[in-house]
């Protein structure tokens, strides 16, 4: 078996096409990624990203789940039998788990952002790897009933890319994914929809695709993806979906 993968079938829990928008976007194809290929990726953070054809986009949203504003993130995605990957704290799961447990019912791909998002690389690596370990914990606990620092699925993104050697070397060895991106919203930034929108297709039209970074949390971009998700379908951009290796053996 080659580093990656593209499974042709979706996993059961896809929407029925009469939950999606007649004309829906959809998602283009799964692909599986082994840490062992691809430890790192994300031009904005690394040398290496995803394996992605031109004009092939991964959708990922940071830091919730969150009430208000994940819902309808997640009535957007399925509007448009879209699937992307949520990569959430561990405060948040445990204060939201039926957000939490809604992401996964619908297929999408839930990973790790640490328990509380401090800037891992200005505190001490023991205390890191402990809020780490800590946010991958409260996740699996909700999802998967587990406690254990390996986590089911094993994509990781720092808050705020604040990476270190230290760091990246121990989830390496621990043969976890480390999400950068290839570009980004720009949503921490205050701005109103139409803005947002203008300047990720913008950003994407340049890039020809991506690794995209959004953040849940966001009432800005909850309210614009209804309207990117159409103008990627008007574009020619294609959604792909990204899952770990070992998902497949689950």
């Amino acid at each position: 078996m080659t580093g990656f993968g593209i499974s042709l079938l979706f996993p059961l829990e896809l929407p029925a096409k009469a939950e999606c928008a007649a004309d829906a976007l959809g998602t283009s194809r799964v692909l599986t990624v082994d840490p062992a290929v691809f430890p790192r990726v994300g031009r904005k953070q690394f040398a290496a990203t995803l394996p992605l054809g031109p004009r092939e986009v991964v959708l990922t949203f940071d830091d919730g789940p969150w009430p208000g504003t994940t819902p309808r993130v997640l009535d957007a995605l399925q509007r448009e039998c879209v699937r992307a990957t949520f990569f959430v704290l561990g405060r948040n799961a445990l204060a939201h788990p039926d957000i939490l447990r809604r992401e996964l019912a619908a297929g999408h791909t839930v990973a790790h952002h640490t328990w509380s998002h401090p800037l891992l690389n200005r505190i001490a690596a023991s205390a890191a790897e402990a809020e780490i370990d800590r946010g991958i914990a409260a996740v699996d606990s909700v999802l998967y009933g587990k406690r254990e620092s390996q986590p089911v699925t094993p994509f990781f993104r720092f808050p705020g890319f604040a990476s270190s050697p230290v760091l990246l070397d121990d989830l390496a060895r621990r043969r976890i994914v480390v999400f950068g991106a290839d570009l980004w919203a720009s949503d921490w930034n205050p701005m109103n929809p139409d803005a947002e929108l203008r300047l990720v297709l913008h950003r994407l039209e340049q890039a020809r695709g991506g690794i995209v970074l959004f953040h849940d949390t966001k009432r800005q971009t909850a309210a614009m993806l209804p309207a990117l998700l159409r103008a990627l379908k008007a574009r020619g951009f294609r959604v792909v979906h990204v899952v770990p290796r070992q998902a497949e053996d689950r």
